[in-house]
Protein backbone atom coordinates (compact mmCIF):
# COMPACT_ATOMS: atom_id res chain seq x y z
CA UNK A 1 0.00 0.00 0.00
CA UNK A 2 3.19 2.71 0.91
CA UNK A 3 4.52 1.85 -2.33
CA UNK A 4 1.75 2.63 -4.10
CA UNK A 5 0.77 5.48 -2.55
CA UNK A 6 4.72 6.71 -3.41
CA UNK A 7 4.32 5.83 -6.79
CA UNK A 8 1.33 7.76 -7.46
CA UNK A 9 2.91 10.71 -5.69
CA UNK A 10 5.52 10.52 -8.16
CA UNK A 11 3.72 10.62 -10.85
CA UNK A 12 2.12 13.25 -10.16
CA UNK A 13 4.86 15.10 -9.20
CA UNK A 14 6.88 14.37 -12.63
CA UNK A 15 3.57 15.20 -14.35
CA UNK A 16 2.98 18.39 -12.89
CA UNK A 17 6.65 19.12 -13.16
CA UNK A 18 6.45 18.16 -16.99
CA UNK A 19 3.50 20.61 -17.29
CA UNK A 20 5.87 23.72 -16.14
CA UNK A 21 8.45 22.61 -18.50
CA UNK A 22 6.25 22.40 -21.57
CA UNK A 23 4.67 26.25 -20.28
CA UNK A 24 8.16 27.93 -18.79
CA UNK A 25 10.51 26.24 -21.04
CA UNK A 26 9.50 24.63 -23.90
CA UNK A 27 7.15 26.94 -25.14
CA UNK A 28 9.28 30.39 -24.68
CA UNK A 29 12.70 29.35 -25.48
CA UNK A 30 14.48 28.36 -28.95
CA UNK A 31 15.03 24.64 -29.69
CA UNK A 32 18.90 23.84 -28.64
CA UNK A 33 19.59 26.96 -26.85
CA UNK A 34 21.46 27.77 -23.67
CA UNK A 35 18.14 29.30 -21.96
CA UNK A 36 16.36 26.22 -22.47
CA UNK A 37 18.93 23.62 -21.13
CA UNK A 38 19.58 25.78 -18.04
CA UNK A 39 15.12 25.28 -17.87
CA UNK A 40 15.51 21.97 -18.39
CA UNK A 41 18.31 21.01 -15.96
CA UNK A 42 16.09 23.40 -12.95
CA UNK A 43 13.09 21.20 -13.68
CA UNK A 44 15.49 17.82 -13.43
CA UNK A 45 17.32 19.10 -10.65
CA UNK A 46 14.88 20.83 -8.24
CA UNK A 47 12.09 18.36 -7.44
CA UNK A 48 15.28 16.08 -6.75
CA UNK A 49 16.14 18.63 -4.07
CA UNK A 50 12.60 19.07 -2.82
CA UNK A 51 12.11 15.03 -2.38
CA UNK A 52 15.82 15.02 -0.86
CA UNK A 53 14.19 17.62 1.89
CA UNK A 54 10.70 15.45 2.44
CA UNK A 55 12.92 12.39 3.07
CA UNK A 56 16.52 13.22 4.76
CA UNK A 57 15.55 13.85 7.66
CA UNK A 58 14.02 10.05 8.20
CA UNK A 59 16.71 8.58 6.48
CA UNK A 60 19.10 9.50 9.47
CA UNK A 61 21.14 11.43 6.70
CA UNK A 62 23.93 14.57 8.18
CA UNK A 63 21.84 16.93 9.44
CA UNK A 64 24.52 19.56 7.64
CA UNK A 65 23.16 18.20 4.72
CA UNK A 66 19.39 18.57 5.73
CA UNK A 67 19.70 21.90 5.92
CA UNK A 68 21.80 22.23 2.96
CA UNK A 69 18.67 20.81 0.75
CA UNK A 70 15.84 22.18 2.99
CA UNK A 71 15.88 25.13 2.04
CA UNK A 72 15.88 25.39 -1.81
CA UNK A 73 14.31 21.92 -1.82
CA UNK A 74 10.87 22.93 0.15
CA UNK A 75 10.78 26.76 -0.98
CA UNK A 76 10.68 25.21 -4.94
CA UNK A 77 7.34 23.17 -3.29
CA UNK A 78 5.80 25.93 -2.37
CA UNK A 79 6.67 27.95 -5.46
CA UNK A 80 5.49 24.81 -7.42
CA UNK A 81 2.17 25.38 -5.87
CA UNK A 82 1.77 29.05 -6.68
CA UNK A 83 3.24 28.61 -10.45
CA UNK A 84 0.99 25.72 -11.00
CA UNK A 85 -1.92 28.20 -10.14
CA UNK A 86 -1.04 30.85 -11.51
CA UNK A 87 0.07 29.04 -15.08
CA UNK A 88 -3.45 27.29 -14.82
CA UNK A 89 -5.11 30.48 -14.80
CA UNK A 90 -3.36 31.86 -18.04
CA UNK A 91 -5.15 29.38 -19.74
CA UNK A 92 -7.78 30.96 -19.95
CA UNK A 93 -5.85 34.38 -20.31
CA UNK A 94 -3.67 32.85 -23.11
CA UNK A 95 -6.48 32.54 -26.06
CA UNK A 96 -8.16 35.92 -25.34
CA UNK A 97 -4.70 37.95 -25.57
CA UNK A 98 -4.01 35.59 -28.57
CA UNK A 99 -7.21 36.98 -30.47
CA UNK A 100 -6.52 40.56 -29.04
CA UNK A 101 -3.36 40.67 -30.76
CA UNK A 102 -4.77 38.94 -33.62
CA UNK A 103 -7.08 41.70 -34.00
CA UNK A 104 -5.10 44.34 -33.23
CA UNK A 105 -2.60 42.88 -36.47
CA UNK A 106 -5.41 42.98 -38.72
CA UNK A 107 -6.47 46.38 -37.53
CA UNK A 108 -3.00 47.77 -38.49
CA UNK A 109 -2.40 45.99 -41.64
CA UNK A 110 -5.62 47.06 -43.64
CA UNK A 111 -5.38 49.51 -46.14
CA UNK A 112 -6.39 53.20 -45.87
CA UNK A 113 -8.39 54.87 -48.77
CA UNK A 114 -6.24 58.19 -50.18
CA UNK A 115 -8.09 61.19 -49.84
CA UNK A 116 -9.49 62.78 -52.58
CA UNK A 117 -8.05 66.17 -53.68
CA UNK A 118 -9.95 69.09 -53.43
CA UNK A 119 -10.59 71.09 -55.91
CA UNK A 120 -9.25 74.21 -57.00
CA UNK A 121 -10.72 77.48 -55.61
CA UNK A 122 -12.99 79.24 -58.22
CA UNK A 123 -11.40 82.66 -59.82
CA UNK A 124 -12.28 84.42 -63.00
CA UNK A 125 -13.56 81.99 -65.44
CA UNK A 126 -10.34 82.04 -68.45
CA UNK A 127 -12.28 81.43 -71.82
CA UNK A 128 -11.93 77.71 -72.55
CA UNK A 129 -11.06 77.28 -75.99
CA UNK A 130 -13.06 74.65 -78.31
CA UNK A 131 -12.00 71.58 -78.94
CA UNK A 132 -10.46 70.08 -82.33
CA UNK A 133 -12.61 68.34 -84.51
CA UNK A 134 -11.66 65.31 -84.30
CA UNK A 135 -11.69 63.30 -87.95
CA UNK A 136 -14.11 59.82 -87.53
CA UNK A 137 -13.04 56.82 -89.53
CA UNK A 138 -15.46 55.58 -92.13
CA UNK A 139 -15.50 52.02 -89.66
CA UNK A 140 -14.37 51.92 -86.36
CA UNK A 141 -12.00 49.16 -85.25
CA UNK A 142 -13.20 46.74 -82.68
CA UNK A 143 -11.57 46.88 -79.47
CA UNK A 144 -9.34 44.10 -78.09
CA UNK A 145 -10.84 42.37 -75.13
CA UNK A 146 -9.38 43.50 -71.78
CA UNK A 147 -7.04 41.18 -69.87
CA UNK A 148 -8.61 39.28 -66.89
CA UNK A 149 -7.71 40.74 -63.32
CA UNK A 150 -5.35 38.52 -61.23
CA UNK A 151 -6.38 37.78 -58.07
CA UNK A 152 -5.14 39.34 -55.31
CA UNK A 153 -2.27 38.31 -52.73
CA UNK A 154 -3.73 37.07 -49.75
CA UNK A 155 -2.34 39.44 -46.53
CA UNK A 156 0.56 37.86 -45.06
CA UNK A 157 -0.32 37.20 -41.19
CA UNK A 158 1.22 39.20 -38.67
CA UNK A 159 3.95 37.31 -37.44
CA UNK A 160 5.71 39.33 -35.15
CA UNK A 161 3.44 42.18 -32.94
CA UNK A 162 6.09 43.07 -30.59
CA UNK A 163 10.14 42.73 -30.53
CA UNK A 164 10.31 40.72 -33.49
CA UNK A 165 8.92 37.49 -32.38
CA UNK A 166 5.98 35.39 -33.05
CA UNK A 167 2.33 35.69 -31.65
CA UNK A 168 2.63 32.47 -30.08
CA UNK A 169 5.86 33.13 -28.46
CA UNK A 170 4.80 36.47 -27.54
CA UNK A 171 1.93 35.05 -25.41
CA UNK A 172 3.96 32.07 -23.88
CA UNK A 173 6.39 34.62 -22.54
CA UNK A 174 3.62 37.57 -21.49
CA UNK A 175 2.02 34.33 -19.48
CA UNK A 176 4.77 32.44 -17.98
CA UNK A 177 6.27 35.79 -17.17
CA UNK A 178 3.40 36.96 -15.36
CA UNK A 179 2.80 33.34 -13.58
CA UNK A 180 6.38 33.48 -12.29
CA UNK A 181 6.58 36.73 -10.71
CA UNK A 182 2.99 36.11 -8.97
CA UNK A 183 4.35 32.69 -7.52
CA UNK A 184 7.93 34.59 -6.44
CA UNK A 185 6.29 37.48 -5.32
CA UNK A 186 3.81 34.87 -3.45
CA UNK A 187 6.45 32.96 -1.42
CA UNK A 188 8.95 35.82 -0.51
CA UNK A 189 5.57 37.54 1.70
CA UNK A 190 5.03 34.32 3.19
CA UNK A 191 8.68 33.69 3.67
CA UNK A 192 8.99 37.08 4.95
CA UNK A 193 5.66 36.42 7.48
CA UNK A 194 7.36 33.02 9.16
CA UNK A 195 10.68 34.40 9.56
CA UNK A 196 9.35 37.72 10.98
CA UNK A 197 8.32 35.88 14.01
CA UNK A 198 4.74 35.37 14.57
CA UNK A 199 2.49 38.14 15.80
CA UNK A 200 0.08 37.77 19.40
CA UNK A 201 -3.44 37.54 19.34
CA UNK A 202 -5.49 37.89 21.79
CA UNK A 203 -8.59 36.18 22.54
CA UNK A 204 -11.23 36.10 26.03
CA UNK A 205 -12.98 33.13 26.59
CA UNK A 206 -15.43 33.09 29.09
CA UNK A 207 -15.99 29.87 31.18
CA UNK A 208 -18.99 29.48 33.50
CA UNK A 209 -17.48 27.37 36.18
CA UNK A 210 -14.42 29.55 36.58
CA UNK A 211 -14.13 31.14 39.62
CA UNK A 212 -14.11 34.84 40.55
CA UNK A 213 -10.49 34.53 41.66
CA UNK A 214 -9.42 33.49 38.04
CA UNK A 215 -11.21 35.88 36.24
CA UNK A 216 -8.42 37.72 33.61
CA UNK A 217 -6.05 34.97 33.61
CA UNK A 218 -4.03 34.73 30.88
CA UNK A 219 -2.59 31.41 28.96
CA UNK A 220 -0.05 31.82 26.55
CA UNK A 221 -0.72 29.66 23.84
CA UNK A 222 1.69 28.48 21.02
CA UNK A 223 1.70 25.65 18.89
CA UNK A 224 3.58 23.82 16.15
CA UNK A 225 7.06 25.68 16.32
CA UNK A 226 8.40 23.18 14.10
CA UNK A 227 12.32 23.80 14.94
CA UNK A 228 14.08 22.23 12.26
CA UNK A 229 16.44 22.63 9.32
CA UNK A 230 15.09 25.93 8.30
CA UNK A 231 13.78 26.87 11.52
CA UNK A 232 16.26 27.54 14.37
CA UNK A 233 17.56 28.90 17.15
CA UNK A 234 16.94 32.32 15.80
CA UNK A 235 13.52 31.18 15.58
CA UNK A 236 13.13 29.88 19.33
CA UNK A 237 14.14 33.69 20.56
CA UNK A 238 11.61 34.95 18.67
CA UNK A 239 8.85 33.08 20.10
CA UNK A 240 10.53 33.30 23.34
CA UNK A 241 10.62 37.15 23.01
CA UNK A 242 7.34 37.52 22.29
CA UNK A 243 5.44 35.08 24.38
CA UNK A 244 7.44 36.84 27.92
CA UNK A 245 6.74 40.57 26.47
CA UNK A 246 2.85 39.37 27.24
CA UNK A 247 3.39 38.28 30.89
CA UNK A 248 1.05 35.37 30.91
CA UNK A 249 -0.25 33.81 34.27
CA UNK A 250 1.04 30.53 32.43
CA UNK A 251 2.55 28.83 28.82
CA UNK A 252 1.10 26.16 27.12
CA UNK A 253 3.39 24.90 24.34
CA UNK A 254 0.90 21.91 22.40
CA UNK A 255 2.70 19.95 20.43
CA UNK A 256 4.94 19.89 17.16
CA UNK A 257 7.94 21.74 18.74
CA UNK A 258 10.59 19.93 16.61
CA UNK A 259 11.25 18.59 13.11
CA UNK A 260 14.13 16.49 14.13
CA UNK A 261 15.72 14.68 16.86
CA UNK A 262 17.68 16.05 20.42
CA UNK A 263 20.85 15.46 19.44
CA UNK A 264 20.84 17.94 16.26
CA UNK A 265 17.92 20.47 17.10
CA UNK A 266 18.94 20.41 20.99
CA UNK A 267 21.04 23.93 20.70
CA UNK A 268 18.33 25.48 18.57
CA UNK A 269 15.72 24.65 21.40
CA UNK A 270 17.78 26.37 24.26
CA UNK A 271 16.31 29.51 24.09
CA UNK A 272 13.30 28.12 25.20
CA UNK A 273 14.85 27.73 29.21
CA UNK A 274 13.88 31.45 28.96
CA UNK A 275 10.50 31.00 29.13
CA UNK A 276 8.90 33.14 31.95
CA UNK A 277 5.50 33.15 33.37
CA UNK A 278 3.89 33.02 37.39
CA UNK A 279 2.41 29.41 37.23
CA UNK A 280 5.02 27.96 34.90
CA UNK A 281 5.64 26.60 30.98
CA UNK A 282 3.73 23.05 30.47
CA UNK A 283 4.36 20.99 27.57
CA UNK A 284 2.30 18.27 25.66
CA UNK A 285 3.33 16.01 22.98
CA UNK A 286 2.47 16.27 19.43
CA UNK A 287 2.66 13.91 15.76
CA UNK A 288 5.94 15.22 15.11
CA UNK A 289 7.69 14.19 18.15
CA UNK A 290 6.79 10.90 17.31
CA UNK A 291 8.72 11.34 14.33
CA UNK A 292 11.61 12.67 16.07
CA UNK A 293 11.61 10.84 19.24
CA UNK A 294 9.43 11.79 21.89
CA UNK A 295 10.34 10.23 24.90
CA UNK A 296 13.58 12.11 24.31
CA UNK A 297 12.17 15.39 23.48
CA UNK A 298 10.21 15.00 26.99
CA UNK A 299 12.86 14.71 28.83
CA UNK A 300 14.92 17.32 26.69
CA UNK A 301 11.84 19.92 27.53
CA UNK A 302 11.47 19.22 31.21
CA UNK A 303 15.66 20.29 31.10
CA UNK A 304 14.69 23.44 29.50
CA UNK A 305 12.55 23.82 32.34
CA UNK A 306 9.09 23.25 31.12
CA UNK A 307 6.27 20.68 32.76
CA UNK A 308 5.54 17.78 30.12
CA UNK A 309 1.62 16.44 30.46
CA UNK A 310 2.03 12.88 29.67
CA UNK A 311 -2.13 11.74 30.50
CA UNK A 312 -1.94 14.32 33.44
CA UNK A 313 -3.85 16.85 35.21
CA UNK A 314 -3.21 19.54 37.88
CA UNK A 315 -5.08 22.20 40.15
CA UNK A 316 -4.02 25.60 39.39
CA UNK A 317 -3.81 27.77 42.26
CA UNK A 318 -6.24 30.37 40.29
CA UNK A 319 -8.86 27.78 40.85
CA UNK A 320 -9.32 25.59 37.85
CA UNK A 321 -7.30 22.40 36.64
CA UNK A 322 -5.07 22.08 33.53
CA UNK A 323 -4.79 18.93 32.18
CA UNK A 324 -2.61 17.22 28.93
CA UNK A 325 -2.61 14.48 26.98
CA UNK A 326 -0.24 12.60 24.59
CA UNK A 327 -1.05 12.76 20.67
CA UNK A 328 -3.26 10.52 18.75
CA UNK A 329 0.51 9.66 16.92
CA UNK A 330 1.61 8.20 20.10
CA UNK A 331 -0.90 5.17 19.92
CA UNK A 332 1.41 3.18 17.19
CA UNK A 333 4.48 3.54 20.16
CA UNK A 334 1.29 1.52 22.59
CA UNK A 335 1.33 5.71 24.51
CA UNK A 336 -1.41 7.72 22.92
CA UNK A 337 -4.01 9.89 24.36
CA UNK A 338 -5.87 8.33 28.21
CA UNK A 339 -8.40 10.73 28.75
CA UNK A 340 -9.67 8.53 31.80
CA UNK A 341 -6.34 8.59 33.67
CA UNK A 342 -5.91 12.55 32.62
CA UNK A 343 -9.38 13.56 33.78
CA UNK A 344 -11.48 10.49 34.95
CA UNK A 345 -12.15 11.20 38.69
CA UNK A 346 -11.68 15.20 39.00
CA UNK A 347 -14.32 17.24 40.14
CA UNK A 348 -16.48 18.37 37.51
CA UNK A 349 -17.58 21.31 39.29
CA UNK A 350 -14.22 23.01 38.62
CA UNK A 351 -13.25 24.41 35.15
CA UNK A 352 -11.22 22.32 33.33
CA UNK A 353 -8.76 23.69 30.71
CA UNK A 354 -7.07 20.64 28.54
CA UNK A 355 -4.02 21.01 26.49
CA UNK A 356 -4.31 18.50 23.08
CA UNK A 357 -2.14 18.91 20.18
CA UNK A 358 -4.72 17.80 17.90
CA UNK A 359 -8.46 19.00 17.58
CA UNK A 360 -9.83 15.81 16.41
CA UNK A 361 -9.93 14.55 19.90
CA UNK A 362 -12.59 17.43 20.60
CA UNK A 363 -14.95 14.24 21.37
CA UNK A 364 -13.32 12.97 23.98
CA UNK A 365 -13.09 16.42 25.43
CA UNK A 366 -16.92 16.92 25.45
CA UNK A 367 -17.54 13.37 27.40
CA UNK A 368 -15.21 14.51 30.08
CA UNK A 369 -16.65 17.60 30.90
CA UNK A 370 -13.43 20.26 29.55
CA UNK A 371 -14.51 23.95 29.59
CA UNK A 372 -11.84 24.34 27.13
CA UNK A 373 -9.28 22.78 25.12
CA UNK A 374 -6.11 24.55 23.62
CA UNK A 375 -4.79 22.74 20.17
CA UNK A 376 -2.82 23.67 17.24
CA UNK A 377 -1.77 20.77 14.12
CA UNK A 378 -3.57 22.43 11.37
CA UNK A 379 -1.41 25.72 11.01
CA UNK A 380 -4.55 27.23 9.62
CA UNK A 381 -4.11 25.60 6.64
CA UNK A 382 -0.04 26.79 6.23
CA UNK A 383 -0.47 27.59 2.33
CA UNK A 384 -3.88 28.84 0.41
CA UNK A 385 -6.02 26.77 -0.68
CA UNK A 386 -4.67 24.15 2.64
CA UNK A 387 -7.38 25.36 4.11
CA UNK A 388 -9.96 23.73 2.43
CA UNK A 389 -7.68 20.32 2.59
CA UNK A 390 -7.11 21.09 6.70
CA UNK A 391 -10.73 21.59 7.24
CA UNK A 392 -11.82 18.47 5.36
CA UNK A 393 -9.54 16.55 7.91
CA UNK A 394 -10.77 18.85 11.39
CA UNK A 395 -13.65 20.01 13.25
CA UNK A 396 -11.75 23.70 13.34
CA UNK A 397 -9.29 24.99 11.35
CA UNK A 398 -8.10 27.87 13.81
CA UNK A 399 -9.93 30.25 16.09
CA UNK A 400 -12.59 29.60 18.80
CA UNK A 401 -15.70 27.30 18.41
CA UNK A 402 -17.61 25.84 20.83
CA UNK A 403 -18.95 22.16 20.62
CA UNK A 404 -21.45 21.13 23.29
CA UNK A 405 -20.43 22.94 26.84
CA UNK A 406 -16.87 22.57 25.19
CA UNK A 407 -14.67 25.33 23.41
CA UNK A 408 -12.16 24.44 21.05
CA UNK A 409 -9.34 27.25 20.37
CA UNK A 410 -7.05 26.16 17.56
CA UNK A 411 -3.80 27.92 17.15
CA UNK A 412 -2.66 28.62 13.22
CA UNK A 413 1.03 27.99 15.02
CA UNK A 414 3.98 29.30 15.58
CA UNK A 415 6.38 27.96 12.98
CA UNK A 416 5.71 26.19 9.64
CA UNK A 417 6.55 22.40 8.18
CA UNK A 418 7.95 21.95 5.41
CA UNK A 419 8.32 25.08 3.31
CA UNK A 420 9.11 27.91 5.85
CA UNK A 421 6.36 30.26 3.87
CA UNK A 422 2.87 31.06 5.03
CA UNK A 423 0.01 32.52 2.42
CA UNK A 424 -3.30 33.03 3.68
CA UNK A 425 -2.75 31.67 7.26
CA UNK A 426 -0.43 33.81 9.31
CA UNK A 427 1.62 32.49 11.88
CA UNK A 428 0.44 33.43 15.58
CA UNK A 429 0.62 32.91 19.06
CA UNK A 430 -2.52 33.49 21.66
CA UNK A 431 -2.91 34.98 24.53
CA UNK A 432 -6.14 33.46 25.92
CA UNK A 433 -7.53 35.41 28.58
CA UNK A 434 -10.13 33.58 31.04
CA UNK A 435 -13.34 35.27 31.54
CA UNK A 436 -15.14 34.33 35.02
CA UNK A 437 -19.25 34.85 34.33
CA UNK A 438 -19.31 35.58 37.92
CA UNK A 439 -17.21 38.16 37.68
Amino acid sequence: MIAFFLVVVLGLLALVHWYVWRRMVRDVTAPGGLARRIGTGAVIALPVLSVAALVSGRAGVPFAVQQAVAWPGFLWLATLLYLVLALVVGEAVRPLLTRWLARRAAGAGAAVPAAAESPARTGAAAPVPAPAPVPVPERLPEPAPAPAPEPAPAPEPQSAPVGGVSRRLFVSRVVGGAAAAVAAGTVANGAYGVLRGPRVKRVTVPLAKLPRAAHGYRIAVVSDIHLGPTLGRAHAQRIVDAINATQPDLIAVVGDLVDGTVENLGPAAEPLAGLRARHGSFFVTGNHEYFSGADAWVDHVRELGMRPLRNERLEIAAGFDLAGVDDVAGESEGQGPDFVRALGDRDRSRAAVLLAHQPVVIDDAVAHGVDLQLSGHTHGGQLWPGNLLAGLANPTVAGLERYGDTQLYVSRGAGAWGPPVRVGAPSDITLVQLASKQA
